[in-house]
């Protein structure tokens, strides 16, 4: 299952239409996750993630997906500011991805990197190449895609984790309530968060399993990162202020 939260324009990279293309750094940073309240998450983030956000899940059809709360409004990311810098320690993996992202579709189950043609850092005349002169990848889009395989992997293995909290029945959907300054108030729905009361009733020995696997740290990481709905709302406060 691909997430395309902030992709525009996808198209595949090829190696004859586009030789000459080169990236740079975005003229606005992060601009581009301006505009969504959640980012997706890999397993493999909580420990870094849960010191920054609160860690959450969210429903998409039968499936789950953890993600960083990033806003406690709609099509807004608390963590942006207006010049496009990311104001945190850790900025995920799923954010850092981009422009880059995997076709998983592919004949044969291949996987096709795609880039979003909209992204402001390509050009064909400053910046690092993808390609070499004789149509070869670049070091820079061998990085690349070593990127887009180890987080395809890990996207894996969270799917593994987040079905296995589905079968023990431990999502519960939950609400954020938050109070701002002058009586103002707002209510977050439609996230989902392990009930501890649930997971205390488990085997031991379905217990010892999510233990020896790491999926038992991933728990504990996630409900420690849910006080980090203050630091979001004292962030909404100040720009709530300042507007």
């Amino acid at each position: 299952m691909t997430i395309l939260f902030f992709y525009d324009k996808l198209v595949a990279l090829n190696s004859e239409l586009h030789r000459d293309l080169k990236i740079s750094p975005a003229r606005d940073g992060y601009g581009f996750a301006g505009k969504t309240n959640v980012i997706p998450l890999m397993g493999v983030e909580f420990m870094d993630a849960a010191r920054e956000y609160p860690i959450v899940f969210s429903r998409m059809g039968e499936n789950f997906l953890p993600v960083a709360l990033v806003g406690l409004r709609s099509d807004e990311n608390l963590l942006v500011d207006a010049e496009g810098k990311w104001d945190a320690r850790y900025v995920p993996a799923f954010a850092r991805r981009y422009p880059f992202v995997f076709d998983e579709n592919g004949p044969n189950g291949t996987m096709t990197v795609c880039f979003d043609e909209s992204y402001s850092g390509f050009n064909d005349d400053e910046g690092e190449p993808l390609f070499d002169e004789r149509g070869g990848q670049s070091a820079r889009l061998t990085e690349i895609i070593t990127f887009l395989n180890d987080f395809h992997a890990q996207a894996l293995q969270t799917g593994r984790f987040t079905k296995r909290l589905v079968e023990l029945d431990l999502l519960v959907e939950s609400t954020a309530n938050v109070n701002l300054a002058n009586n103002q108030s707002l209510t977050l729905a439609g996230i989902y968060a392990i009930d501890e009361a649930k997971l205390l009733k488990l085997d031991e020995a379905v217990v010892l399993e999510m233990f020896r696997c790491g999926e038992l740290a991933l728990v504990y990481s996630h409900l420690a990162s849910l006080s980090n709905v203050q630091r979001l709302t004292e962030r909404l406060a100040e720009r709530v202020q300042a507007a």
